[in-house]
């Protein structure tokens, strides 16, 4: 927490592909929308769960079905859309072709932080792979999501031809990774408390309010 501006930063650690982060990012929005005494700074953070997967991306049937197996990937799909009931999303996984490696989304996220609406491109990105099936590791994709979503392609097309926060997105990985996370999503209260999973809104609203106590007692006896 900001103790000189009351705010509590939020770092979410999440992939765009990974349905129990887009799960996540719905009651994390049904949570915020329940506040009226607390401001959230919300930072998105990179985590891949699979940072091997080609460039091209793969097969994603055949991927979930060597996994899980056939019935397996069928009934994990089954409790994904068990748990998404009441938050609006409509997962369409009949129209996913390919599982993308999501290097270039995270990097289009943490550009979207200058324009100052890293939650938007992220809600984008999740609704664009999840509910309209698209690629979301090609950049005509990636660049219709900038567009859509105000940020000034022409910049971002140029930053997607350059090695540009690369590295520097496998670094936020690994800090995540270091910190103990090994599934996501993730959230981070004040760089110090850390909660994993698509958590209900009631769990993350009382998991915000803890933090925020314990980080204003900490900013309160730091000040002497």
């Amino acid at each position: 927490m900001d103790n000189q501006t009351g705010v509590l930063h939020l770092d979410i650690i999440s992939d765009v592909i990974c349905p129990w982060c887009f799960i996540g990012k719905r009651k994390l929005d049904a949570a915020l929308s329940e506040l009226d005494d607390m401001r959230v700074n919300l930072i998105w953070r990179p985590f891949q769960l699979d940072p091997t997967t080609p460039v091209e991306g793969y097969d994603r049937r055949k991927q979930m079905e060597k996994k899980f197996g056939a019935e397996g990937a069928k009934q994990l799909a089954g409790n994904i859309l068990a748990a998404a009931e009441g938050t609006g999303i409509n997962f369409a996984f009949d129209k996913i072709d390919r599982t993308p490696n999501t290097m270039n989304a995270h990097r289009l996220i943490r550009w979207a932080a200058s324009a100052g609406n890293q939650h938007q491109v992220a809600e984008t990105l999740f609704c664009r792979y999840f509910e309209a099936g698209e690629d979301i590791g090609d950049i005509s994709v990636l660049l219709d999501v900038a567009r859509q979503s105000g940020m000034d392609t022409n910049l971002v097309g140029r930053l997607f031809e350059s090695d540009a926060d690369i590295q520097q997105t496998r670094d936020d990985d690994a800090a995540a990774r270091d910190l103990g996370v090994a599934g996501v999503p993730a959230f981070l209260a004040g760089g110090k408390f850390l909660l994993l999973g698509a958590q209900d809104s009631d769990h993350l609203l009382r998991f915000f309010k803890k933090a925020n106590e314990k980080l204003t007692a900490q900013a309160a006896a730091d000040a002497g």
